[in-house]
């Protein structure tokens, strides 16, 4: 029988933990241990290898070429001990979903349907991350995603949600509007930037530039101020489905307007291992049902 050759498992958890934080002591701190333990294991590794795995800076630890590529090795192999590990779990007592999606969707599209999916499924308890960052779902325990982007991504399950397109929205107590043009005479409210705004407008054949009203950072920001009233917003179809649904915001011209397929949408994603896991499949499922009704009342809005 062939002797696996492995270095000591108190190691390399030493090594992996003090190349994430640079520090021993922080790296101390997360395994309930001293630095200067850390420190030892870490050397007895270097020796045992035979090769320098840090560079020891004053006030941090650099990673040579070496422990580089080793760190690749080793947090790739945690990594896959964790998975297995979570999906043992799963198999026996796990009754939840740990979701991870951005603020703006969760605030606009997912939260306000949330009680329809905990009233399918009473049994099971969510958990509900916001985050614009790229999601370790191994580390963060997150069992889905739901991003924006092109897709998909190699690696992980992925599934497109459906179309998005932009589209102006206000509150039904503004004037109604007979053109393009009176559009582009009201309070607009920006995201990130005016070009939004005169770029669709060139989409409608009413070349304007879109100048004045309130910028914005969070899409939903400008969401919530067209609702309140205080001007006309430029949105993703999927972050003012729900509020057109309720009524507390409209569509001017929706018949009359061209509607551009965006070439990013929003996917569920989560890694593959997630296929076989029935609280994710209830969760996509009931996912792309939401999504298809969505379809449908965009298709009687806009007639197309």
């Amino acid at each position: 029988m062939t002797v696996r050759k492995l270095p000591s498992l108190n190691a390399l958890r030493a090594f992996e933990a003090s190349a994430r934080h640079q520090r021993f002591t922080l790296a101390g701190e997360e395994l309930n241990v001293t630095a200067g333990a850390i420190s030892h294991q870490v050397k007895a590794l270097e020796d045992e290898l035979g090769v320098t795995l840090f560079e020891r800076l004053s006030n941090q630890l650099r990673l040579t070429q070496a422990g580089q590529r080793y760190l690749e090795v080793i947090g790739d192999a945690f990594d896959r001990i964790e998975s297995g590990t979570r999906s043992l779990y799963a198999q026996t007592d796990r009754q939840h979903l740990a979701i991870s999606t951005s603020p703006n969707f969760a605030a606009k599209w997912l939260v306000p349907r949330l009680g329809e999916f905990t009233a399918q499924y009473p049994e099971m308890e969510l958990r509900l991350d916001q985050s614009e960052r790229h999601t370790n779902f191994i580390r963060e325990e997150i069992d889905v995603a739901i991003r924006y982007g092109e897709g998909p991504w190699s690696g992980l399950s992925c599934t497109r949600l459906g179309d998005e397109f932009l589209l102006p929205v206000c509150a039904p107590s503004l004037i109604a509007f007979r053109s393009v043009k009176e559009i582009a005479n009201a309070s607009l409210l920006h995201v990130n930037d005016r070009q939004g705004w005169t770029d669709w407008f060139v989409e409608q054949g009413e070349p304007v530039v879109a100048g004045g009203g309130i910028i914005f950072n969070q899409e939903s920001a400008a969401v919530d101020a067209a609702i309140a009233g205080q001007g006309v917003a430029l949105a993703r179809s999927s972050l003012v489905a729900h509020a057109l649904q309720q009524q507390r915001l409209i569509v001017p011209l929706a018949q009359n307007l061209t509607f551009r397929q965006n070439k990013h949408a929003y996917w569920l994603v989560y890694p593959q291992e997630g296929e076989t896991d029935g609280n994710v499949a209830a969760f996509s499922h009931w996912l792309l049902q939401a999504f298809e009704k969505d379809r449908q009342f965009w298709k009687e809005l806009t007639g197309k």
